[in-house]
């Protein structure tokens, strides 16, 4: 079951469970839209993976299996693998 990160592990922004700019790879790393379009260009810096946006668990099922609240945030901001 995917955790549902709080927040974009580069710039910080909160990316609530219902947020449609949520984008995840396939480790779960999480990021904003404008960071993962912008300085990542779809690629994860954790991982090398692609990134592509985050489903949204339905309200009830989000009652009985909570987002996270584990914030990563990584203060070196956003740096694609090589």
């Amino acid at each position: 079951m995917l955790e549902l990160r709080p927040s974009c592990e580069c710039c910080d922004r909160d990316l609530p469970p219902d947020s449609r700019l949520a984008m995840i790879c396939s480790f779960e790393c999480t990021f904003c839209r404008n960071c993962a379009e912008g300085p990542l260009s779809g690629t994860c810096p954790n991982c090398g993976g692609n990134l592509v946006p985050r489903p949204i668990r339905p309200a009830a099922m989000l009652a009985k299996y909570p987002a996270s609240t584990r914030r990563i945030f990584k203060p070196e901001g956003c740096i694609p693998k090589a």
